[in-house]
């Protein structure tokens, strides 16, 4: 019996915790963009050593879970302008959106909040549009 499932469950629960976690700290949406935005742009020089810290985080914990267990199979692409421009593309939606999966998606969600609620289905919307149109109209994925 297959139980690869648990591990999208398990990971759930986590950011979950980890979203209710740092809002009880610290009064404010775990929002990863908004984070990352505030160390970029220099709004958020009075936390910087805290958003750092989440943001290594966010790349070590995830790294060294794969040592762990031993990775998991991806079907990502092998085409590397592909992933560059996903990325980019997917920076961009999050400044546009004032926003992210972890605000408005995680957070905003559970807070009820409608504008996190519209923000989450229209980037689902806009990201499954896009698999289509590079999948079956580029033929880049």
């Amino acid at each position: 019996m297959a139980i690869e499932w648990i591990w999208g469950l398990v990971g759930g629960l986590i950011i979950g915790l980890a979203a209710a976690l740092f809002l009880l700290v610290n009064g404010r949406i775990m929002g990863a963009s908004g984070i990352l935005g505030g160390m970029v742009d220099g709004s958020g020089k009075a936390n910087w050593q805290e958003r750092a810290a989440f943001i290594a985080g966010l790349v070590i914990v995830p790294g060294f879970a794969a040592l762990i267990t031993g990775g998991s199979e991806t079907h990502l692409t092998n085409n590397l302008a592909v992933v560059v421009v996903a990325g980019l593309l997917v920076g961009f939606g999050t400044r546009l959106a004032n926003g992210c999966t972890s605000g408005h998606g995680v957070c905003g969600i559970s807070r009820l909040s409608f504008r996190g609620i519209m923000a989450t289905i229209m980037y689902l919307l806009a990201g499954g549009l896009m698999v289509v149109v590079a999948r079956h109209f580029l033929g880049v994925i």
